[in-house]
């Protein structure tokens, strides 16, 4: 279904503006929030000095995974909001069907990672590329996973023990981007990581709006509520708090997920019953 324009009623564009008349819509993907039903939340906000939210997010659950991807338009870029967005989607449903088709979680990352890159490369041309970084993480009963290119960032806030940050920055000089995806990026190879947690905790994916306000992973941590809905609002307040400068997008993952924990429980009942008969 497409938003109606608030001035003539036509089509509004990804970059939030009408395709008729041109009319910029209020708001227009200005703070959104999501949840499912592993307990896994996300809010991605426009931030307080930005035109447009050029970040963009997709949360699923993928029975038994959490999937969560997040992407920042790069704002150099054109039609950043649109590469985000595209990317976001994108990956999303790839990984779904080939998790749910048991591809192994590596593969599963690196294949959407490919297939993102080339629905954003073909947003443009080289001479004229939108662009955005990429970060994606699955979450399932044997652990966590993480695949990204750029520097948005994932994080790994365990109940017991120090906070790790997941992921390295593709930047070179001055903090410059040197990895992306677009038609001018220089690689769409992924990096990925992933790791079997011993204890419960919190798996975080944001973009640049988010971490520059949280120095390291010890301040994620600081930022952790009671509930996923409650610590990415916390997360994204936290960033409007100080100064939100740019478009903020944060997602939080629990492991083991709310679904994950009951069946884990459920089995253990099982095996308990069973050693009594």
């Amino acid at each position: 279904m497409h938003t109606a324009c608030v001035e003539c009623g036509g089509v509004v564009a990804p970059d939030g503006h009408c395709w008729e008349c041109g009319a910029v819509q209020p708001r227009y993907r200005a703070h959104i929030e999501l949840a499912v039903k592993s307990g896994a939340a996300a809010v991605t906000d426009r931030g307080l000095r930005r035109g447009i939210n050029a970040d963009a997010m997709a949360l699923l659950d993928a029975d038994p995974w959490t999937i969560g991807v997040v992407c920042d338009g790069v704002s150099m870029s054109p039609r950043p909001e649109r590469a985000a967005q595209v990317a976001a989607a994108t990956a999303s449903q790839v990984l779904a069907t080939e998790l749910e088709a048991n591809t192994l979680p590596e593969a599963a990352l690196e294949k959407a990672a490919a297939r993102a890159s080339q629905a954003v490369s073909a947003l443009g041309t080289p001479e004229s590329a939108p662009a955005c970084t990429y970060i994606a993480g699955i979450a399932g009963e044997s652990g966590i996973w993480t695949s990204w290119i750029g520097d948005s960032r994932a994080y790994w806030i365990p109940a017991e023990g120090p906070a790790i940050l997941l992921t390295e920055d593709d930047t070179g000089d001055l903090d410059a981007l040197s990895n992306w995806l677009g038609a001018d990026a220089p690689a769409s190879t992924p990096h990925i990581r992933s790791l079997h947690p011993t204890t419960p905790g919190t798996f975080v994916l944001c973009t640049d709006g988010l971490w520059r306000y949280l120095p390291d992973a010890e301040s994620i941590r600081h930022q952790i509520a009671d509930s996923p809905e409650q610590t990415v609002q916390a997360l994204v307040q936290h960033a409007l708090d100080c100064g939100g400068h740019d478009n903020i997008t944060a997602m939080v993952i629990p492991w083991p997920g709310r679904r994950s924990a009951k069946e884990k429980g459920a089995r253990t009942q099982a095996m308990g019953q069973t050693a009594k008969a």
